[in-house]
């Protein structure tokens, strides 16, 4: 016999979005079609968070964009879509799944006037700051786009998560603390796991991720930052409100002088997301990629 943890449905801390596509039958567009794209407002999130003061961007890779050339010849793409923390609106992702598909069968004279396209359509319906760069698969050369294991001390790794209890799956802050044997010291520390998981807010279907946590603050004990993470399994939100709220609860907890949380969402409808929040710099000096990545 399996034994079973017992959750009950997570509470949603933000509304659950309105008139978007997820969970809706879906019909696939192949010409192009920027009336597809949706915006979701980042307040949504934010006000139920109660935080607004940190820094960051979203990291978007896309790896299914492909049209045709001029002479019919279908072209491959790779995406990086990189979109700041200030602006008002996230897009929804299967809205823009559904958008980038709608180039399959649109003609485009180059590589460089599908990348303009997108970042047009993505400025007007998210703000500015908005990039899309495009890469051929033919042109794909060096590590610029290949994973690399997570930097830092991994949490799941320590010889004490082996005794440690894991039986909270909805999130609970009450389990961050400061270490026993803190003494007051400031340390500066990274994290990783690969063990993070949530669920969408509107679907509930799972999102899988790597966590990379930068602290520099008290020392944090490490058995309660891991069953803090795994808190979030049945949590039901999306991945930029999910790291939002990790970013708002660390700060609360720990104080710390410089804090960076940076998650690496696994990919589904050839998307994968990598929001980073910071509260001393926007952008992180490597743009992350887990090997689930």
């Amino acid at each position: 016999m399996t034994d079973t943890a017992k959750t009950s449905k997570s509470p949603v801390l933000m509304p659950e979005p309105q008139h978007t596509m997820l969970g809706q039958a879906t019909t696939y567009h192949d010409t192009y079609d920027a009336t597809l794209l949706t915006p979701i407002p980042r307040k949504f999130g934010r006000d139920a968070i109660g935080r607004h003061d940190f820094q960051g961007h979203d990291y978007w890779h896309l790896f299914e964009v492909t049209w045709l050339s001029p002479n019919g010849l279908p072209q491959v793409a790779a995406g990086l879509m990189t979109v700041p923390a200030t602006t008002e609106c996230i897009v929804e992702s299967k809205s823009l799944k559904l958008y980038v598909g709608s180039f399959t069968q649109s003609v485009f004279p180059s590589k460089e006037a599908v990348e303009a396209r997108m970042t047009e359509d993505l400025v007007k319906l998210l703000g500015e700051g908005v990039r899309m760069e495009l890469t051929l698969l033919s042109d794909w050369q060096g590590d610029a786009m290949l994973p690399t294991p997570l930097p830092g001390i991994r949490l799941e790794a320590l010889p004490e998560m082996k005794d440690a209890t894991f039986d909270a799956f909805e999130v609970d802050p009450n389990l961050l603390a400061v270490a026993e044997d803190a003494g007051g010291e400031i340390v500066e520390e990274v994290f990783s796991t690969e063990l993070f998981r949530s669920c969408c807010p509107v679907t509930g279907q799972p999102d899988h991720a790597g966590v990379v946590i930068r602290m520099k603050g008290p020392k944090a004990d490490r058995a309660g930052l891991l069953k803090y993470l795994v808190s979030y399994r049945c949590h039901r939100g999306f991945h930029e409100q999910c790291v939002e709220q990790i970013f708002t609860d660390l700060s609360n907890v720990f104080s710390p002088e410089i804090l960076e949380v940076h998650a690496l969402f696994t990919r589904r409808g050839g998307i994968d997301i990598s929001p980073f929040r910071s509260n001393v710099r926007s952008t992180p000096d490597t743009v992350l990629r887990s090997p689930r990545q």
